[in-house]
Protein backbone atom coordinates (compact mmCIF):
# COMPACT_ATOMS: atom_id res chain seq x y z
CA UNK A 1 0.00 0.00 0.00
CA UNK A 2 1.72 3.55 -0.68
CA UNK A 3 2.18 6.06 1.51
CA UNK A 4 -0.99 8.28 0.23
CA UNK A 5 -3.57 5.79 0.23
CA UNK A 6 -2.13 4.31 3.77
CA UNK A 7 -2.86 8.08 4.83
CA UNK A 8 -6.17 8.01 2.88
CA UNK A 9 -7.19 4.81 5.09
CA UNK A 10 -5.98 6.30 8.71
CA UNK A 11 -8.07 9.09 7.92
CA UNK A 12 -10.69 8.05 6.77
CA UNK A 13 -11.17 5.56 9.81
CA UNK A 14 -9.90 8.46 12.16
CA UNK A 15 -12.97 11.03 10.83
CA UNK A 16 -15.41 7.73 10.62
CA UNK A 17 -14.63 6.68 14.90
CA UNK A 18 -15.01 10.26 16.11
CA UNK A 19 -18.94 9.73 16.38
CA UNK A 20 -21.33 7.04 16.09
CA UNK A 21 -24.91 7.63 15.18
CA UNK A 22 -27.85 5.39 14.41
CA UNK A 23 -29.00 5.90 10.85
CA UNK A 24 -32.92 5.85 11.15
CA UNK A 25 -32.80 7.93 14.31
CA UNK A 26 -36.06 10.35 14.54
CA UNK A 27 -35.49 14.17 13.76
CA UNK A 28 -35.29 15.86 16.95
CA UNK A 29 -37.07 18.97 17.40
CA UNK A 30 -35.58 22.61 15.96
CA UNK A 31 -32.97 20.37 13.94
CA UNK A 32 -34.50 19.63 9.93
CA UNK A 33 -32.28 21.87 8.00
CA UNK A 34 -33.85 25.12 6.70
CA UNK A 35 -33.53 26.47 3.17
CA UNK A 36 -30.96 25.77 0.96
CA UNK A 37 -27.51 24.34 0.90
CA UNK A 38 -24.62 27.29 0.01
CA UNK A 39 -21.71 25.69 -1.68
CA UNK A 40 -18.07 26.75 -1.78
CA UNK A 41 -15.45 24.86 -4.37
CA UNK A 42 -11.84 24.79 -4.76
CA UNK A 43 -11.06 22.74 -7.34
CA UNK A 44 -9.13 23.33 -10.70
CA UNK A 45 -9.10 27.11 -11.33
CA UNK A 46 -11.59 27.70 -8.46
CA UNK A 47 -10.49 29.06 -5.11
CA UNK A 48 -13.33 29.44 -2.19
CA UNK A 49 -15.76 29.84 -5.51
CA UNK A 50 -19.38 29.89 -5.19
CA UNK A 51 -21.10 26.82 -6.21
CA UNK A 52 -24.90 25.88 -7.53
CA UNK A 53 -26.82 25.66 -4.19
CA UNK A 54 -28.39 22.55 -3.42
CA UNK A 55 -31.88 21.81 -2.57
CA UNK A 56 -32.97 19.16 0.57
CA UNK A 57 -35.43 16.66 0.38
CA UNK A 58 -37.16 14.13 2.09
CA UNK A 59 -34.44 11.60 3.27
CA UNK A 60 -34.59 8.39 1.71
CA UNK A 61 -33.04 5.65 4.12
CA UNK A 62 -30.54 3.39 2.69
CA UNK A 63 -27.45 4.17 0.47
CA UNK A 64 -24.15 5.28 1.48
CA UNK A 65 -23.75 8.70 2.46
CA UNK A 66 -22.71 11.27 4.99
CA UNK A 67 -24.29 11.93 8.36
CA UNK A 68 -23.98 15.38 10.59
CA UNK A 69 -25.43 15.39 14.23
CA UNK A 70 -25.43 19.02 15.84
CA UNK A 71 -25.77 17.37 18.89
CA UNK A 72 -22.52 16.07 19.05
CA UNK A 73 -20.71 18.45 20.71
CA UNK A 74 -16.56 18.79 20.45
CA UNK A 75 -13.71 21.29 20.99
CA UNK A 76 -14.23 25.19 19.95
CA UNK A 77 -12.04 26.27 17.11
CA UNK A 78 -9.65 28.63 17.46
CA UNK A 79 -8.38 29.52 13.96
CA UNK A 80 -5.91 28.85 11.42
CA UNK A 81 -2.52 30.62 9.91
CA UNK A 82 1.35 29.77 10.01
CA UNK A 83 4.79 30.99 11.15
CA UNK A 84 6.10 34.37 11.34
CA UNK A 85 9.95 32.82 11.47
CA UNK A 86 12.91 35.42 10.79
CA UNK A 87 12.58 34.23 7.35
CA UNK A 88 9.35 34.72 6.73
CA UNK A 89 8.88 38.19 7.95
CA UNK A 90 12.34 38.93 6.19
CA UNK A 91 11.08 38.13 2.56
CA UNK A 92 7.75 40.04 3.20
CA UNK A 93 9.29 42.78 4.57
CA UNK A 94 11.87 42.94 0.83
CA UNK A 95 8.70 43.20 -0.95
CA UNK A 96 8.35 46.97 -0.28
CA UNK A 97 5.52 48.62 1.53
CA UNK A 98 2.69 48.65 -0.92
CA UNK A 99 3.11 44.91 -1.57
CA UNK A 100 3.60 43.87 1.49
CA UNK A 101 1.09 45.18 3.05
CA UNK A 102 -0.92 43.76 0.03
CA UNK A 103 0.12 40.16 0.84
CA UNK A 104 -0.63 41.10 4.74
CA UNK A 105 -3.92 41.73 3.80
CA UNK A 106 -4.68 38.80 1.66
CA UNK A 107 -3.40 36.54 4.44
CA UNK A 108 -5.29 38.38 7.83
CA UNK A 109 -7.84 40.57 6.64
CA UNK A 110 -11.09 38.97 7.98
CA UNK A 111 -12.95 39.40 4.34
CA UNK A 112 -9.73 38.01 2.94
CA UNK A 113 -8.03 34.49 4.44
CA UNK A 114 -8.67 35.81 7.52
CA UNK A 115 -5.64 34.14 8.94
CA UNK A 116 -5.83 34.46 13.01
CA UNK A 117 -3.35 32.12 14.52
CA UNK A 118 0.39 32.16 14.17
CA UNK A 119 3.49 31.21 15.69
CA UNK A 120 6.98 33.14 16.10
CA UNK A 121 9.88 31.52 17.32
CA UNK A 122 11.32 32.89 20.48
CA UNK A 123 15.31 33.59 18.84
CA UNK A 124 16.28 32.07 15.87
CA UNK A 125 14.71 28.94 14.59
CA UNK A 126 16.18 26.86 11.43
CA UNK A 127 14.45 29.57 8.93
CA UNK A 128 16.56 32.55 10.35
CA UNK A 129 19.28 34.50 8.62
CA UNK A 130 21.44 33.72 11.06
CA UNK A 131 21.77 32.19 14.57
CA UNK A 132 21.14 34.51 17.37
CA UNK A 133 19.56 34.80 21.08
CA UNK A 134 18.40 37.87 22.63
CA UNK A 135 21.18 37.62 25.12
CA UNK A 136 24.57 36.30 23.58
CA UNK A 137 27.87 36.15 24.73
CA UNK A 138 29.31 35.01 28.07
CA UNK A 139 27.12 33.42 30.98
CA UNK A 140 24.67 36.24 31.80
CA UNK A 141 22.22 35.00 34.71
CA UNK A 142 20.53 38.11 35.38
CA UNK A 143 19.79 39.21 31.94
CA UNK A 144 21.85 42.22 31.74
CA UNK A 145 21.96 42.17 28.03
CA UNK A 146 18.90 40.97 27.43
CA UNK A 147 17.12 42.45 23.87
CA UNK A 148 15.08 42.25 20.97
CA UNK A 149 16.62 44.79 19.00
CA UNK A 150 17.14 42.16 16.36
CA UNK A 151 13.42 41.46 16.17
CA UNK A 152 12.87 45.12 15.55
CA UNK A 153 14.03 45.78 11.88
CA UNK A 154 11.22 43.43 10.01
CA UNK A 155 9.99 40.62 12.26
CA UNK A 156 8.33 43.31 15.20
CA UNK A 157 6.97 45.51 11.98
CA UNK A 158 5.20 42.77 10.25
CA UNK A 159 3.76 41.43 13.27
CA UNK A 160 2.39 44.97 14.38
CA UNK A 161 0.82 45.74 10.91
CA UNK A 162 -0.32 41.87 10.75
CA UNK A 163 -2.13 43.16 13.85
CA UNK A 164 -3.42 46.05 12.91
CA UNK A 165 -4.97 44.35 9.80
CA UNK A 166 -6.12 41.52 12.19
CA UNK A 167 -6.58 42.96 15.75
CA UNK A 168 -8.22 39.37 17.12
CA UNK A 169 -4.39 37.63 15.87
CA UNK A 170 -3.33 34.89 18.52
CA UNK A 171 0.02 34.90 18.75
CA UNK A 172 2.15 31.48 20.20
CA UNK A 173 5.75 31.89 20.81
CA UNK A 174 7.88 29.42 20.67
CA UNK A 175 12.16 28.93 21.55
CA UNK A 176 14.12 26.37 19.10
CA UNK A 177 16.61 26.85 21.72
CA UNK A 178 18.18 28.30 24.82
CA UNK A 179 20.89 31.07 24.60
CA UNK A 180 24.21 28.89 23.90
CA UNK A 181 25.52 29.72 27.60
CA UNK A 182 22.54 28.07 29.29
CA UNK A 183 23.24 24.70 27.60
CA UNK A 184 25.87 21.75 28.21
CA UNK A 185 27.89 22.58 24.71
CA UNK A 186 27.31 26.38 24.77
CA UNK A 187 25.97 26.45 21.81
CA UNK A 188 22.36 26.95 19.98
CA UNK A 189 23.09 24.24 17.59
CA UNK A 190 21.99 21.34 19.30
CA UNK A 191 22.43 20.20 23.26
CA UNK A 192 20.58 20.46 26.18
CA UNK A 193 19.80 23.08 28.73
CA UNK A 194 21.58 23.33 32.04
CA UNK A 195 19.42 22.57 35.00
CA UNK A 196 20.67 25.74 36.90
CA UNK A 197 19.52 28.14 34.52
CA UNK A 198 16.29 27.03 34.89
CA UNK A 199 15.42 29.89 37.03
CA UNK A 200 17.30 32.58 34.09
CA UNK A 201 15.83 30.31 31.37
CA UNK A 202 11.98 31.33 32.91
CA UNK A 203 12.96 34.71 33.42
CA UNK A 204 14.22 35.24 29.83
CA UNK A 205 11.01 34.22 29.10
CA UNK A 206 9.19 36.66 30.98
CA UNK A 207 11.47 39.50 29.39
CA UNK A 208 10.36 38.23 26.07
CA UNK A 209 7.10 38.30 27.19
CA UNK A 210 6.88 42.03 28.51
CA UNK A 211 9.35 43.93 25.99
CA UNK A 212 6.92 42.42 23.16
CA UNK A 213 4.46 43.88 24.78
CA UNK A 214 6.10 47.12 25.36
CA UNK A 215 6.80 46.99 21.37
CA UNK A 216 2.91 46.92 20.68
CA UNK A 217 2.99 42.90 20.09
CA UNK A 218 1.13 41.20 22.71
CA UNK A 219 2.00 37.37 23.18
CA UNK A 220 -0.54 35.09 23.95
CA UNK A 221 0.86 31.57 24.49
CA UNK A 222 4.35 30.41 24.52
CA UNK A 223 5.61 26.54 24.05
CA UNK A 224 8.31 25.48 26.36
CA UNK A 225 10.41 24.21 23.86
CA UNK A 226 10.43 24.03 19.95
CA UNK A 227 10.41 19.71 19.40
CA UNK A 228 11.41 18.41 22.54
CA UNK A 229 12.67 15.19 21.54
CA UNK A 230 15.57 16.28 19.12
CA UNK A 231 18.73 18.05 19.05
CA UNK A 232 18.89 17.94 15.07
CA UNK A 233 22.17 16.33 15.54
CA UNK A 234 23.86 19.72 16.36
CA UNK A 235 23.05 21.44 12.49
CA UNK A 236 20.22 23.85 13.94
CA UNK A 237 19.22 25.83 16.64
CA UNK A 238 17.49 23.03 18.58
CA UNK A 239 17.77 21.61 22.20
CA UNK A 240 17.22 18.19 23.89
CA UNK A 241 14.39 18.86 26.75
CA UNK A 242 14.07 15.73 28.91
CA UNK A 243 10.32 14.98 30.17
CA UNK A 244 11.81 15.01 33.55
CA UNK A 245 13.63 18.60 32.90
CA UNK A 246 10.38 19.80 31.10
CA UNK A 247 8.00 19.10 34.22
CA UNK A 248 10.21 20.99 36.46
CA UNK A 249 10.65 24.26 33.80
CA UNK A 250 7.21 24.16 33.83
CA UNK A 251 6.47 23.42 37.31
CA UNK A 252 8.79 25.11 39.31
CA UNK A 253 10.09 27.45 36.98
CA UNK A 254 8.18 29.19 34.15
CA UNK A 255 4.56 28.63 35.49
CA UNK A 256 4.80 29.63 39.18
CA UNK A 257 6.69 32.96 37.69
CA UNK A 258 4.34 33.78 34.96
CA UNK A 259 1.61 33.65 37.16
CA UNK A 260 3.31 36.04 40.03
CA UNK A 261 3.61 38.54 37.07
CA UNK A 262 -0.10 38.01 36.42
CA UNK A 263 0.47 36.86 32.82
CA UNK A 264 -2.25 35.83 31.11
CA UNK A 265 0.24 34.17 28.42
CA UNK A 266 -1.20 30.09 27.84
CA UNK A 267 1.87 26.98 28.21
CA UNK A 268 1.30 24.48 26.01
CA UNK A 269 4.21 21.86 26.31
CA UNK A 270 5.45 18.87 23.82
CA UNK A 271 5.74 20.98 20.81
CA UNK A 272 6.56 17.89 19.10
CA UNK A 273 5.42 14.49 16.65
CA UNK A 274 2.68 12.74 17.50
CA UNK A 275 4.37 9.77 18.74
CA UNK A 276 5.24 11.51 21.64
CA UNK A 277 1.88 10.98 22.63
CA UNK A 278 3.08 9.01 25.88
CA UNK A 279 5.14 11.50 26.73
CA UNK A 280 2.53 14.25 26.79
CA UNK A 281 0.17 11.87 29.25
CA UNK A 282 2.92 11.64 31.56
CA UNK A 283 3.65 15.29 31.76
CA UNK A 284 -0.06 15.72 32.11
CA UNK A 285 -0.41 13.14 35.14
CA UNK A 286 2.14 15.70 37.19
CA UNK A 287 -0.20 17.61 39.14
CA UNK A 288 1.85 20.74 39.59
CA UNK A 289 2.60 20.86 35.63
CA UNK A 290 -1.02 20.46 34.91
CA UNK A 291 -1.91 23.31 37.21
CA UNK A 292 -0.42 25.80 34.84
CA UNK A 293 -0.36 24.16 31.57
CA UNK A 294 -3.48 25.25 29.38
CA UNK A 295 -2.60 22.40 26.20
CA UNK A 296 -0.46 20.20 24.07
CA UNK A 297 1.16 21.25 20.74
CA UNK A 298 2.06 18.64 18.51
CA UNK A 299 3.41 18.36 15.01
CA UNK A 300 2.37 16.35 12.65
CA UNK A 301 6.05 14.58 11.00
CA UNK A 302 5.91 11.11 12.69
CA UNK A 303 3.12 8.69 14.14
CA UNK A 304 -0.50 9.16 13.79
CA UNK A 305 -2.70 11.55 14.07
CA UNK A 306 -4.82 9.55 16.27
CA UNK A 307 -2.58 10.48 19.21
CA UNK A 308 -4.20 13.74 19.93
CA UNK A 309 -7.38 11.61 20.63
CA UNK A 310 -5.23 9.61 23.14
CA UNK A 311 -4.34 12.16 24.98
CA UNK A 312 -7.88 13.89 24.94
CA UNK A 313 -9.19 10.98 26.46
CA UNK A 314 -6.55 10.69 28.94
CA UNK A 315 -6.82 14.57 29.95
CA UNK A 316 -9.90 15.99 28.68
CA UNK A 317 -10.16 19.57 30.47
CA UNK A 318 -6.34 19.90 28.47
CA UNK A 319 -6.46 21.57 24.81
CA UNK A 320 -4.63 20.08 21.46
CA UNK A 321 -2.76 22.73 19.33
CA UNK A 322 -1.14 21.41 16.09
CA UNK A 323 1.56 23.90 15.31
CA UNK A 324 3.75 22.99 12.54
CA UNK A 325 3.74 21.25 9.26
CA UNK A 326 4.69 22.76 6.00
CA UNK A 327 5.14 21.64 1.69
CA UNK A 328 7.69 20.15 0.10
CA UNK A 329 9.02 22.66 -2.55
CA UNK A 330 10.42 20.30 -4.60
CA UNK A 331 7.15 18.43 -4.51
CA UNK A 332 5.64 18.72 -8.03
CA UNK A 333 2.55 19.04 -6.81
CA UNK A 334 3.47 22.06 -4.67
CA UNK A 335 0.80 24.64 -6.28
CA UNK A 336 -1.91 22.29 -6.90
CA UNK A 337 -2.16 19.91 -3.38
CA UNK A 338 -4.65 21.52 -1.95
CA UNK A 339 -6.64 18.03 -1.69
CA UNK A 340 -3.70 16.69 0.08
CA UNK A 341 -3.16 18.88 2.81
CA UNK A 342 -7.76 18.99 3.17
CA UNK A 343 -7.30 15.59 4.00
CA UNK A 344 -4.55 16.18 6.56
CA UNK A 345 -6.76 18.80 8.22
CA UNK A 346 -9.21 16.80 7.66
CA UNK A 347 -7.73 14.33 10.36
CA UNK A 348 -6.46 16.90 12.71
CA UNK A 349 -9.44 19.08 13.06
CA UNK A 350 -11.22 15.36 13.45
CA UNK A 351 -8.78 14.48 16.54
CA UNK A 352 -9.41 17.13 18.47
CA UNK A 353 -6.97 20.15 17.33
CA UNK A 354 -7.96 23.98 18.06
CA UNK A 355 -6.49 24.94 15.45
CA UNK A 356 -3.84 24.70 12.47
CA UNK A 357 -0.33 26.87 12.12
CA UNK A 358 1.43 26.16 9.41
CA UNK A 359 5.45 26.65 8.75
CA UNK A 360 6.91 29.56 7.01
CA UNK A 361 4.06 31.94 5.60
CA UNK A 362 7.02 33.09 2.96
CA UNK A 363 10.41 31.58 1.88
CA UNK A 364 11.97 32.56 -1.57
CA UNK A 365 12.25 30.34 -4.77
CA UNK A 366 15.08 28.31 -2.89
CA UNK A 367 13.59 27.51 0.54
CA UNK A 368 15.77 30.29 2.07
CA UNK A 369 16.69 31.77 4.01
CA UNK A 370 17.45 28.76 5.70
CA UNK A 371 20.82 27.82 8.40
CA UNK A 372 19.38 24.72 8.37
CA UNK A 373 19.63 21.21 6.96
CA UNK A 374 15.67 20.95 6.29
CA UNK A 375 14.83 21.85 2.54
CA UNK A 376 10.62 23.51 2.91
CA UNK A 377 8.39 25.53 0.84
CA UNK A 378 7.02 28.62 1.82
CA UNK A 379 3.10 29.16 2.35
CA UNK A 380 3.55 31.47 -0.64
CA UNK A 381 6.88 31.56 -2.66
CA UNK A 382 8.38 35.05 -3.15
CA UNK A 383 10.91 35.05 -5.99
CA UNK A 384 14.13 36.67 -5.09
CA UNK A 385 14.59 38.26 -8.11
CA UNK A 386 10.83 39.49 -9.57
CA UNK A 387 8.91 39.69 -6.23
CA UNK A 388 6.27 37.33 -8.00
CA UNK A 389 4.47 35.29 -5.01
CA UNK A 390 3.28 31.74 -5.93
CA UNK A 391 0.83 30.24 -4.01
CA UNK A 392 1.07 26.88 -2.64
CA UNK A 393 -1.62 24.08 -2.53
CA UNK A 394 -1.08 23.80 1.34
CA UNK A 395 -2.12 28.06 0.73
CA UNK A 396 -4.92 27.29 -0.89
CA UNK A 397 -6.42 24.67 1.54
CA UNK A 398 -5.43 26.72 4.84
CA UNK A 399 -7.39 29.96 3.11
CA UNK A 400 -10.06 27.81 2.53
CA UNK A 401 -10.72 26.27 5.52
CA UNK A 402 -9.98 29.68 7.58
CA UNK A 403 -12.84 31.42 5.73
CA UNK A 404 -15.09 28.49 6.09
CA UNK A 405 -14.20 28.43 9.61
CA UNK A 406 -14.09 31.22 11.69
CA UNK A 407 -13.07 31.45 15.42
CA UNK A 408 -15.79 30.38 17.95
CA UNK A 409 -17.09 27.40 15.56
CA UNK A 410 -17.36 23.84 17.09
CA UNK A 411 -16.91 21.01 15.80
CA UNK A 412 -19.79 18.45 15.43
CA UNK A 413 -20.38 14.99 14.71
CA UNK A 414 -20.32 13.51 10.81
CA UNK A 415 -19.93 10.06 9.76
CA UNK A 416 -19.86 7.65 6.92
CA UNK A 417 -16.97 5.83 5.04
CA UNK A 418 -17.13 6.99 1.44
CA UNK A 419 -13.42 5.75 -0.16
CA UNK A 420 -11.32 8.94 -1.32
CA UNK A 421 -13.62 11.16 0.95
CA UNK A 422 -13.01 13.03 3.93
CA UNK A 423 -15.04 15.22 5.94
CA UNK A 424 -15.15 17.33 9.01
CA UNK A 425 -18.64 19.14 10.44
CA UNK A 426 -18.82 22.58 12.59
CA UNK A 427 -21.29 24.79 14.56
CA UNK A 428 -20.87 28.36 13.62
CA UNK A 429 -21.15 30.60 16.49
CA UNK A 430 -24.44 31.92 14.31
CA UNK A 431 -25.80 28.18 14.56
CA UNK A 432 -25.03 27.78 11.37
CA UNK A 433 -24.07 24.29 10.22
CA UNK A 434 -20.57 23.68 8.04
CA UNK A 435 -19.62 20.24 6.46
CA UNK A 436 -15.97 20.36 4.85
CA UNK A 437 -15.63 17.50 2.30
CA UNK A 438 -12.41 16.57 0.69
CA UNK A 439 -12.62 14.35 -2.73
CA UNK A 440 -9.02 13.69 -3.66
CA UNK A 441 -10.66 11.04 -6.56
CA UNK A 442 -13.10 11.98 -9.80
CA UNK A 443 -15.91 13.88 -9.89
CA UNK A 444 -18.93 12.24 -8.07
CA UNK A 445 -22.02 12.38 -6.24
CA UNK A 446 -22.25 12.10 -2.60
CA UNK A 447 -25.48 12.06 -0.33
CA UNK A 448 -25.27 14.21 2.83
CA UNK A 449 -28.20 13.82 5.67
CA UNK A 450 -29.39 16.01 8.49
CA UNK A 451 -32.03 14.50 10.72
CA UNK A 452 -35.14 13.89 8.16
CA UNK A 453 -33.58 15.71 5.48
CA UNK A 454 -30.54 14.75 2.74
CA UNK A 455 -28.92 16.33 -0.47
CA UNK A 456 -27.45 15.02 -3.13
CA UNK A 457 -23.62 17.21 -3.66
CA UNK A 458 -21.61 16.76 -6.58
CA UNK A 459 -17.62 16.82 -5.71
CA UNK A 460 -15.80 17.76 -8.54
CA UNK A 461 -12.55 16.10 -9.33
CA UNK A 462 -9.49 16.98 -6.64
CA UNK A 463 -11.63 18.96 -4.93
CA UNK A 464 -12.09 21.03 -1.56
CA UNK A 465 -15.99 21.37 -1.14
CA UNK A 466 -18.05 23.48 1.68
CA UNK A 467 -21.70 23.07 2.47
CA UNK A 468 -23.67 25.27 4.88
CA UNK A 469 -26.82 25.74 6.04
CA UNK A 470 -29.06 26.67 9.02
Amino acid sequence: MSRDSSRREMLKLATAGMTVLAANRPARAGETPEGAIAVRVTAGEKRYAEGEAVTWRPRQEGGAGIEVDAAQKHQDILGFGAAFTDAACYVIHQLGEERERALLEEFFAPENSGFSVCRVPIGSSDYARGVYSFDEGAPDPELKRFSIAHDRAYILPVLKQSRRINPELFLLASPWSPPGWMKANGSMLGGNIRVKYFDAYARYFERFLEEYAAAGVTVNAITSQNEVDTDQDGRMPACIFSQENEIAFVAEHLGPLLERRGLSTKIWILDHNYNLWGRAICELDDPQLNRYVDGVAWHGYVGEVTAMTRVHEAHPNKHAYWTEGGPDLDDPAYATAWTKWSETFTGILANWARCIIGWNLALDENGKPNIGPFRCGGLVTIHSGTKQITRSGMYWALSHYAKAIRRGAKRIGSTGALDGISHVAFLDRDKKKILMLTNRGEERDVAVRAADREATVRLPKDSIVTLSWN
